[in-house]
């Protein structure tokens, strides 16, 4: 072992200890599920703005998303493009999420489903396909730490050796995950979000500084890579359009994300968060972007792609390896912590746990069980995929096909009273299956569908099956009538709220 890599790993250990401290400084006594799964819904719109960054933008940001920018080009700006737009969404979620989170005790993003269409299995069916779809993500983010800890170690292990040091690494650290819950993940959101967002943006701005007065200006970048897909693309015109649609709609499908919606104390908190976090995405996602644009002209960048941060950062010793080590280190655990959170907890909830109608449990003991098997068996995959990371990351994109077939259940669900529970269930259902066959069929896209991916496909047949059985077969006098009941108490909800309402 080197000097530099005691320093490197000496970085994140010291890092690690700062963000556990903090999280557990935070923890109160309350043991009840609602406690373990909302955080007692208190927290200000600036721990709801960090809270959902540090869990929207994961280390694969740094990683993944920068080799696949590298290789595409200006069309990488399509995540920028579905983030702010995401943005804008939560905006209009706030109101009916909070409030009905608030008033009925919602804990998950199904446990709020099966109170909209008054159904057990609209509840278990979207709380299997969140729990399904987000497996993948937890196992490329502890890959991702493969790449830190290569970079960290200085030439001293292999990739595979450091995959699987970050597994261990970060299934370690979800011990504090397990224990605290959403109270504690979203106190430590703001530490590690401060270290990827706030350092990360300051890097970012020395990076441009050096690539643009170091001869790797907008001039140098390659031609092909300012183009985007057009109609002549061999992947079909609508790819694009397609890539960010499923952005858009799969963004608060993700259950990790949609629970940071009742965590926050009121509705207008939640809107503050989205005004707070739209800049802030477009300045470091949008800066980010365009330093990985400008190191296209850099031989050892086009050669590691994925290692495109660490490249750069050794430009400016051990010391900037280590910081930029640390970013992307507290993008991972901000994400990995939210989707065993939210994974554990929809399972003991929603899954395990009785209907809304039936006794519900009061004890997170089930979901902190549920949170430690998860992440044992994502820790497993991860360490017996350790040489596969590519193969991962396809298939946590393609698990963004699956995870939008909730948005149709989820968005209708909110803004029109008509749709029905079995229009839910059909319809989540078809989606799935139409996006598994036409992915087989057509991984990239479907030629004949002038480019979509099989993911918006599956949302149009998705979202005709719900629409046309609710207006076909529409509820009873009796489930319109509570729909309404549920609906209408949405006017008299204040958008602010002093008082803090903590378990049942």
């Amino acid at each position: 072992m080197n000097l530099e890599m005691i320093i490197g790993y000496g970085g994140i250990v010291l890092f690690t200890a700062l963000v556990i401290v903090v999280m557990s400084r935070g923890r109160r006594g309350d043991g009840s599920l609602s406690e373990y799964a909302t955080g007692g819904r208190s927290f200000s719109s600036w721990f709801g703005t960090m809270s959902f960054l540090n869990t929207w933008l994961a280390g694969s940001v740094f990683v993944a998303f920068a080799s696949f920018t590298i290789t595409v080009g200006v069309a990488g700006f399509y995540s920028l493009a579905y983030s702010l737009l995401a943005v804008v969404l939560m905006f209009f979620l706030a109101k009916p999420v909070n409030a009905w989170g608030r008033a009925h005790d919602l804990r998950t993003q199904a446990d709020l489903l099966g109170l909209r269409y008054g159904s057990r299995t609209v509840r278990v069916v979207a709380a299997l396909i969140g729990a399904i779809a987000s497996i993948p993500w937890v196992v490329l983010g502890m890959q991702s730490l493969g790449v830190v800890f290569t970079a960290l170690s200085f030439g001293a292990i292999t990739p595979v050796v450091a995959t699987v040091i970050g597994v261990v690494f970060i299934a370690i650290r979800q011990v504090w995950t397990t224990r605290l819950g959403t109270r504690g993940l979203i106190v430590s959101d703001m530490v590690q979000g401060l270290f990827a967002y706030g350092m990360g943006f300051l890097i970012i701005i020395g990076f441009l500084v050096w690539l643009l007065t170091n001869g790797h200006g907008f001039g140098q970048i390659a031609p092909g890579l300012l183009t985007i897909p057009g109609p002549d693309s061999p992947l079909g015109p609508l790819y694009l359009f397609s890539m960010t649609a499923t952005g858009v709609l799969g963004a608060w499908s993700w259950p990790d994300v949609f629970v940071r919606l009742f965590a926050v104390r009121s509705p207008r908190s939640v809107q503050r968060s989205a005004v707070q976090a739209a800049p802030i995405l477009l300045l470091f996602s949008g800066g980010l972007i365009i330093v990985e644009l400008l190191a296209t002209s850099m031989p050892e960048v086009a050669k590691a792609p994925d290692y495109v941060w660490f490249t750069l950062a050794g430009l400016g010793g051990v010391g900037l390896v280590t910081a930029a080590g640390i970013c992307v280190v507290g993008a991972t655990m901000g994400n990995v912590g939210a989707n065993l959170q939210a994974i554990g907890t929809q399972i003991a909830n929603d899954v395990v746990g009785g209907g809304r109608d039936e006794a519900r449990s009061e004890s997170s003991r089930g979901a902190k069980i549920a949170v430690a098997v998860v992440t044992i068996v994502s820790a497993v995959i991860a360490m017996s995929t350790a040489n596969l990371v590519s193969g991962i990351f396809l298939l946590a994109i393609i698990s963004y096909q699956a995870i939008c077939q909730i948005a149709p259940t989820l968005l209708l669900g909110i803004f029109w009273r008509r749709g029905t529970a079995t229009a839910a269930t059909s319809s989540m259902i078809v989606g799935i299956v139409v996006a598994g066959v036409l992915q087989v069929l057509y991984p990239n896209s479907v030629p004949w569908l002038a480019g979509l991916t099989s993911g918006v496909a599956g949302l149009i047949v998705n979202t005709a099956v719900y629409i046309g059985v609710s207006l076909l077969h529409p509820a009873s006098r009796a489930e319109r009538l509570r729909v309404d009941t549920l609906f209408d108490g949405l006017k008299a909800a204040p958008y602010a709220t002093t008082a803090v309402r903590v378990g049942a």
